[in-house]
């Protein structure tokens, strides 16, 4: 069963680009990666998918019924957005008090539980909290209902590395509960913690969906090594390198395959130092599907 289904999904802004022809489906337990540069389209994609801004074309269910036409679907799925905004003189327990009211039950006890988790103040003022705090409230807003489908996007900004893991645990544990995650971020290494099936955009098209198992066995990385001695750049001519570029004796270049082979390479030169990096989106979009570009 498909949570969500988009069909030629395409919003037209009338001086910038939207998003066009956008195919998705995303199936009942899995948690889906939606990747792409800032301003690639991901968040319009959500926003016309919950029915908060009209579809120029196309369309989208979740559940099989549409946020527009059955606006009480919202009540199945949690929504984080990648920017949160509250009524400033409001205690943070009294605005998720009032969250929870719209879904009719009592979610004292699992209000509690998820502030706990995410070393969340109740008592402080929306206005007293960081950026950080503000979308912890954003979490836990999103989670106290136990929504069958939740939607995040850009859901790690502002938080720190520990809460960010304490919050890929939380998110993990609802998925073995039997929830639905649609996770859209612009950083590759959080997508691949957490999806089992990815879907690249790039200047509002989908331009690629991938099982991510697929994408590590042919993952990409940066290098930049710096030898003794000079680098044969010939040596570097083989399946998977690209974008190399050789100055003095310092190699920088892209690689993608299995990275025992290139290892091997490198092996053989005696270095000063290396450094071994994911490469940014933009990279890999050009590289790797310079075909579907």
């Amino acid at each position: 069963m498909n949570v969500i289904e988009i069909k030629d999904l395409t919003k037209n802004y009338r001086k910038s680009r939207g998003i066009i022809d956008v195919n998705l489906n995303i199936e009942e337990g899995e948690i889906f990666g939606f990747i792409g540069p800032n301003g690639a389209g991901k968040s319009t994609t959500i926003r016309t998918l919950l029915g908060l801004i009209y579809p120029s074309k196309g369309t989208a269910t979740i559940f099989g019924k549409n946020c527009i036409e059955h606006p009480d679907i919202r009540k199945e799925l949690g929504y984080l957005p990648s920017e949160v905004f509250y009524y400033d003189n409001m205690r943070v327990i009294d605005l998720l008090k009032y969250s929870a009211s719209f879904y009719k039950k009592d979610c004292t006890k699992r209000i509690n539980e998820l502030a706990e988790i995410m070393d969340l103040d109740l008592k402080k003022k929306i206005d007293d909290l960081s950026f950080g705090n503000k979308k912890k409230v954003g979490i836990v807003q999103g989670l106290l209902h136990e929504p069958k489908l939740i939607i995040l996007d850009e859901p790690t900004s502002g938080l720190d590395p520990l809460m960010q893991q304490k919050f890929f645990d939380l998110i993990a544990q609802e998925n073995r509960k039997g929830a639905t995650v649609f996770f859209s971020s612009h950083i590759l290494s959080e997508v691949q913690k957490m999806c089992s099936r990815v879907a690249f955009i790039k200047e509002g098209k989908i331009i690629k969906t991938e099982k991510m198992s697929t994408l590590q066995e042919n993952s990409y990385k940066r290098f930049s090594i710096e030898a003794k001695s000079a680098i044969n750049k010939e040596a570097f001519n083989m399946n998977g390198v690209s974008s190399f570029e050789l100055k003095n004796n310092t190699a920088n270049f892209i690689f993608k395959g299995n990275i025992n082979s290139i290892m091997k390479k490198i092996s053989e030169i005696e270095l000063r130092n290396i450094s071994i990096e994911e490469p940014d989106l933009e990279e890999i979009f050009m590289h790797y599907y310079a075909k579907e570009d």
